[in-house]
């Protein structure tokens, strides 16, 4: 629901709720909010019978709620709520299961996945033969001299005896002669070519690096080796044939359902340009988005075409605005990922061959022109995400936002800090300050391969990534951002599990790092989702679950309160509602 959007018959639910929770504290006597909520008509349905916990600390946990035009319109006790019971009300048996928000994931690229499982060739980010294997399999499906496309590959395949002596270009030369190929890394920051790529992109030892990106070349030679780093990657990807809107339609309505099942009920697509744009307005008219959509418009982004086409989208979002689509927010890249030593930095990586033992990275953006454009960008009213993963290009940041308040005053907006990995102590405090929203990605903090922050950090590197207890403490507003299909899936569930354990949701011990920044299950659903309805601009209508808020609500196949918190990631998504409307439901089977 967008903000000021309410039904004029729950108007009064609202207000007399409010009235309710301020007499019920003692100063006179109690007025009921479900009594006046049946004088304004019976509800659509009711879910009696379950642990409903809310998100709202004046009364954390209910039995029932009831719906009314896809609005809640009680919550409490199954008495009280089945006063609003009608002639035509559903009533739904809960059964004892946990029914809690629905999930706001403020960070991934929905088509992106849905191409990249529906469309292109994917292989686990593992073993280079392995990966070999299924590219040789991808490749029979291909008339000669198409292209493939795909991924997601990890710097750790060109270490392997398979690629002793070669460059990755021949890698792939040797298996796709007759066909250029392209494939992103699991960072979905760089690519991986091969010599007929590199031909048809035209890059050979003369064509300078774009601006924020690294053609990766020889030392010797000077050719380039077909790994192509940020900008980079960017760059030549859309130079790329375009996939047909039928493609884009059904690669991103697989996304959406996928995202449905895991009980994500509010998405923002982090990187929105215009083709994407396309294919949210076309799900929409034909009743087909199961959740609400935020589209973060990309700015001076290698994912347009052009700016002037970032310019125009922005000029016109209104018109692509929709009851299920929310259009006011932007996406800048400030820099790239640690694991390719492309964030920016205040100190030095780890010293290495490839960079010395005095690297610092790179910003993608000079930080006085981003100071002026988050300026603008603020004053059109667009909350600004900006891509930082290092404590340099947080520090640049937050330094750009600052200058949008002392130009603009405080415009209300929250702009994020996306991924924010690597802060320093001094800025911590800024967050609160600056009103700005510290964006985790949570499933990426545990163990896993690649992903040793020591290794490019330095020996205590794994004490610098993601303090979430630190920034949550400090009064910043934390929220959560899954990064689909960086990581392999955009269930909730592990991340949440990882977030209170800090170790990986896969095993069932718990080998945490950095432990002290571990926090409660109960933070971690306030994160997970009224944290993240503020930051969606919506946590008026969502995120909790209240008396006049929009019924977005899941139920669970356990509670996940009282049991073991290593079993939390294998929670299962039974129902799903969406504006009062049931988007999932295995509960029907069971």
């Amino acid at each position: 629901m967008k903000i000021g959007k309410v039904p004029t018959r729950l108007l009064a639910i609202g207000v007399i709720g409010l009235c309710w929770l301020i007499t019920s504290c003692g100063t006179v006597g109690r007025i009921d909010p479900v009594q006046t909520a049946v004088s304004v008509g019976n509800a659509d349905t009711i879910y009696i019978n379950g642990k409903v916990y809310t998100v709202n600390d004046m009364a954390p946990w209910a039995q029932a709620l009831a719906v009314l035009d896809g609005q809640l319109v009680a919550v409490g006790t199954n008495k009280d709520v089945m006063r609003l019971r009608g002639e035509a009300t559903v009533i739904r048996d809960l059964n004892g299961r946990m029914v809690m928000p629905g999930i706001h994931d403020t960070h991934m690229h929905p088509l992106d996945a849905g191409l990249g499982s529906q469309v292109q060739c994917v292989f686990p980010p593992s073993e280079l033969p392995v990966a070999l294997g299924l590219i040789k399999n991808c490749l029979k499906d291909l008339s000669q001299g198409e292209w493939l496309r795909g991924g997601q590959w990890d710097r750790s395949f060109f270490d392997s005896d398979l690629a002793t002596g070669k460059l990755p270009k021949q890698i792939l030369d040797e298996i796709a002669p007759n066909h250029p190929v392209f494939l992103m890394d699991w960072s979905v920051h760089n690519a991986w070519v091969n010599s007929s790529a590199l031909e048809l992109l035209k890059i050979d030892t003369q064509t300078p690096d774009p601006s924020g990106g690294v053609i990766v070349r020889d030392p010797d030679t000077n050719e380039a080796t077909g790994i192509l780093l940020d900008n980079a990657a960017y760059d030549y990807q859309r130079a790329l044939p375009e996939y047909g809107i039928e493609a884009r339609i059904q690669s991103m309505k697989w996304s959406l359902n996928t995202i449905a099942k895991h009980g994500v009920t509010t998405i923002r697509d982090a990187l929105t340009n215009r083709s994407t744009m396309e294919v949210y307005q076309v799900l929409n008219s034909s009743g087909e988005l199961p959740i609400h959509i935020n589209t973060s418009l990309t700015w001076k982004s290698s994912w347009a075409n052009s700016h002037a086409e970032e310019l125009t989208l922005i000029e016109k979002r209104s018109e692509f605005e929709r009851d299920a689509i929310s259009t006011g927010f932007a996406k800048i890249m400030l820099d790239g990922v640690p694991i390719f030593y492309t964030s920016a930095l205040l100190e030095p990586y780890a010293p290495n061959d490839a960079y010395g033992d005095h690297y610092l990275g790179e910003l993608m953006h000079d930080p006085e022109q981003l100071k002026e454009d988050v300026i603008w960008l603020d004053q059109q009213g667009l909350t600004v995400k900006i891509h930082a993963t290092g404590d340099r290009s947080v520090r640049v940041a937050l330094d750009a936002i600052e200058a949008a308040r002392n130009a603009n005053g405080d415009s209300g907006l929250i702009h994020e800090v996306s991924h924010a990995e690597t802060i320093h102590e001094d800025d911590i405090p800024r967050f609160k300050k600056l009103n700005v929203a510290a964006e985790m990605c949570p499933i990426l903090w545990h163990p896993i391969k690649g992903l040793e922050w020591s290794k490019f950090l330095g020996d205590d590197g794994r004490e610098k990534v993601w303090p979430i207890k630190t920034m949550f403490d400090s009064g910043a507003l934390v929220i959560y951002g899954s990064d689909w299909p960086v990581v392999p899936t955009p269930n909730p569930w592990l991340g949440i599990e990882s977030m209170v354990t800090r170790s990986d949701p896969a095993s069932k011990e718990i080998i945490p790092d950095w432990p002290e920044q571990a926090v409660s299950l109960k933070t971690a659903l306030q994160i997970f989702t009224l944290n993240g309805a503020v930051a969606n601009r919506v946590g008026d209508s969502s995120g909790s679950l209240e008396v006049g808020k929009d019924a977005d609500f899941i139920i669970l196949d356990r509670n996940i309160f009282v049991i073991p918190i290593t079993d939390v990631g294998e929670t299962r998504v039974l129902m799903s509602v969406v504006g009062g409307k049931v988007i999932v439901d295995e509960l029907i089977s069971e």
